[in-house]
């Protein structure tokens, strides 16, 4: 028997209220753009294997929240005739395998789309689905690495530093993933037919960095670190330590911002032409100089508010008690747990937090398939073929 159900679809309240998605569970890139779709209102199904993935999920794993967990077991045919009936009635299907798993399961997009013409078959990958180096394995850095980008990260001459994976799987991959969904959705409105989104990491990032590239062809790029406008090159846009050990941002880059700035860090006076490449190591000393007599809230207090173009460095558990963080509710508590609202943010569909992380995989199956419309769901978890976990 089918218990009292807890789940029910169209419970979001952003701007995709009414999209559904069939998420074939990864990690990283994937159910972090799975994440956005659900924050953003859309019905999303995540499709675990039992027992759960690597890595990834609990309680407390937010890029798994704002959707039910149901546990297939894909080596069983009646599993992938669920997730075939659960794509029939789709707008999405996203996946995160490397290129050719699907297609030997029997779910690649000639399959999925044969029983939905309109099916958006969104794959996340590294590499992307062609290429010689497609079927090879790979991790953010290793992606961020060959398009050019990983090499201009940091402020130290000697080597790169990766910023954990923000870049590659974030920023390259689950951004450009999204973009790519939403595009081929609104195409759909018009043509009614869906289409493969190929998003890879390199590609999304090579975009990314579209700047840096732009500067090259213009001449204006040094390639090596810090030695450049943004990159630590300029005084005027560098970190610098505080009394405690603590840090501040300066990004005082227009004339009119760094006046304000060495006005409120008190050394108008004593600075040197900022413009005159040769006083860049004098001006450095000069700032780290002054930042150093006082602490980091100190100089929060200076220059809180003002165009100096000024910040304090926090960590994470500190973000949510900045003022302008805490006075746009950037975080909020959930089920118990901190975490960022869904971004961006909607004059009308305000997008609100729904479901918290499954605690573990399979622990909405019945409840989930059930309210997508598969038949006799008690069946296929006797069968093994999906797992109920309570």
């Amino acid at each position: 028997m089918i218990g009292a159900m807890t789940y029910a679809l169209g419970q979001g309240t952003g701007p995709l209220k009414g999209i559904k998605v069939v998420e074939i569970a990864g990690i990283g890139p994937s159910p972090h753009a799975c994440m956005i779709l659900a924050d953003l209102g859309a019905d999303v199904i995540r499709v675990e294997r039992p027992g759960g993935q690597m890595l990834a999920g609990g309680s407390h794993d937010l890029l798994n929240r704002g959707r039910p967990s149901v546990a297939l077991n894909l080596k069983d045919p009646k599993a992938i005739d669920t997730v075939l009936d659960l794509v029939a009635d789709a707008d999405v299907l996203v996946e995160g395998m490397r290129p050719g798993v699907l297609e030997r399961l029997g779910l690649g997009p000639d399959v999925c789309q044969e029983r939905n013409p309109r099916l958006v078959f969104a794959r996340m990958t590294g590499w992307g689905q062609e290429g010689p180096w497609a079927q090879a394995a790979g991790h953010d850095m290793n992606y961020v690495a060959i398009t050019g980008t990983l090499f201009g990260l940091g402020q130290d001459k000697d080597r790169p530093h990766f910023p954990t994976n923000l870049v590659g799987d974030f920023g390259g991959g689950s951004t450009y993933l999204v973009i790519g969904i939403l595009s081929a959705l609104l195409e759909a409105k018009t043509s009614g037919q869906g289409q493969v989104v190929d998003a890879a990491i390199v590609d999304g990032t090579a975009h990314l960095n579209a700047m840096t590239s732009a500067f090259l062809a213009g001449g204006g790029y040094r390639e090596e670190r810090a030695a450049n406008l943004l990159d630590g090159g300029a005084p005027y846009y560098d970190i610098y330590e505080t009394a405690d050990g603590e840090h501040m941002s300066v990004g005082a880059l227009e004339p009119q911002f760094y006046e304000e700035f060495v006005r409120l860090l008190g050394v108008a006076e004593e600075a040197p032409d900022r413009y005159d490449p040769a006083n860049a190591d004098a001006l450095r000393t000069i700032f780290a100089a002054a930042f150093k007599e006082r602490t980091r809230e100190e100089w929060c207090a200076v220059f809180d508010a003002t165009d100096a173009c000024v910040a304090p460095i926090l960590r994470v558990s500190e973000a949510p008690d900045h003022p302008h963080v805490k006075a746009r509710e950037i975080f909020v508590e959930h089920e118990g747990v901190l975490q960022p609202q869904p971004a961006p943010r909607f004059s009308r569909s305000k997008a609100t937090l729904g479901l918290p992380p499954a605690a573990q995989a399979g622990a909405q199956t019945r409840e989930a398939l059930t309210a997508w419309g598969v038949d006799d769901v008690d069946t296929l978890i006797e069968s093994g073929a999906a797992v109920q976990v309570d």
